[in-house]
Parts: C-alpha cells; structure tokens; sequence
C-alpha cells in the first residue's frame, strides 16, 4: 500500500504509524487531475416530477469505456431554525422510500432559478408557520455524490416569528421545538439518520460554542 501524499512516518516505542499533515481538498492537488473521468455522452433513462435518471457514457483514467447511472436533480435548502430560548423547529413526515416517519429540519427543493436562502425561508414558513429576521448560511452538502448530483444548502434562521404553517396540499407534518442540546444528544446516539438534519445539528452547535 501507498503512503499517503504529504505523510510522514513516525516511530514512536518501535510502532511505525503514518501521521496526517494537512487537509488537501478535491481538485486542489494537480495528482488529482489522473483522477478525472471524461464525459463522452448522457443519455435521459427516466424523467420524473422532481429528479431525472442518466445514463453517463465515460472514459476512465486508464482509457476503459463504461456507463454510470446518474441521477439529476434540482437541488434543495434546509434550515435550522433557533429560537430565542435555545429551541431548534423540527418536523416529523413520513417518507415513502423508508415507510416510516422521520424527524427532519425544514427543507424544500429549487425552484428553477431560485436563490437557495429563498428557499429555505419560505420551507421554514410554509412548515412551521415561523418566518426568520436573520438567516445565515451554514455549509451545503452533496447527499450521495456516488450517483446523485443534488446540494443541499443549509442556513441557520434566527429573530424568529409566528404567524401559521402554510404546508402545500400534499404535505402532511407535525412540528416539535426540541432544545438544541436534546437534538444534539439524538444525533450522537444515532437517533436521528437524516443527513441534512444531522449536519445542520452539528453545525449549529458548533457555531454557538464559538459565540
């Protein structure tokens, strides 16, 4: 096996181990330009109302022709919105694709064109009827970039205010203010599986120990 670029191997009571030195992100070492595959062609498999289904013709870095199934899809906010004692808005909803309820953040999919803070201040009244005075951004993620194309944007609401949930039609949730510290717990011990929410979480914690 390699050694890791930009490591060094350190002897320590006669036991070799390999010692990180550095974060070096994707595409900021010129090695990682051999990494790229070549788009030739795609191909739609499948359209639906809010994601599409590619097919993805490539070459590889070793010049092998293959395919890769790739889903398209428009993107999406979420938001963690904190309330002035320390409560964060969760919503519970079923989702199909696991035949069970979740607890989530707030979150919506793009419109075309739409500014992601947009999009999420209007996920958060539409879901929880709060609408925010303050919202910052807290990072975006890629949900499952080994096939999927979709970022979520996730923002932190703060000067929160109430005046009704305006779900649409097809949209069934309850709505739950749980203490940050409660939420924070639930996802250490692997209670709460939604990655969105999970991220959003931490981050929030992690900014307000460094207030």
């Amino acid at each position: 096996m390699e050694t890791p670029r930009d490591a060094k191997i350190v002897d320590e009571e006669s036991e070799a181990h390999t010692e990180e030195v550095g974060l070096v992100l994707g595409d900021e070492d010129p090695e990682d330009a051999a990494l790229h595959e070549t788009i030739l062609d795609e191909e739609p498999s499948w359209k639906g109302r809010i994601l599409d289904v590619r097919t993805v013709k490539v070459e590889l870095p070793n010049g092998r022709i293959t395919t890769r199934d790739v889903v398209r899809h428009p993107g999406a906010a979420a938001v963690v919105a904190l309330t002035e004692t320390g409560k964060i808005a969760l919503v519970r909803q079923y989702r199909t694709a696991i035949d069970r309820v979740t607890v989530e953040i707030p979150a919506g999919k793009l419109d075309p064109g739409e500014d992601p803070e947009v999009c999420a201040a209007r996920e958060l009244h539409e879901e929880t009827g709060f609408r925010a005075g303050k919202m910052r951004h807290l990072t975006s993620i890629l949900t499952t970039c080994g096939f999927c194309d979709e970022i979520i944007h996730i923002f932190m609401a703060t000067n929160l205010t109430f005046d009704g949930a305006t779900p649409d039609e097809d949209e069934f949730v309850n709505v739950d203010l749980v203490p940050l510290t409660e939420l924070i717990d639930a996802v250490l011990d692997g209670k709460i599986e939604d990655a969105k929410t999970v991220v959003g979480a931490l981050a929030c914690d992690a900014i307000a120990h460094r207030l």
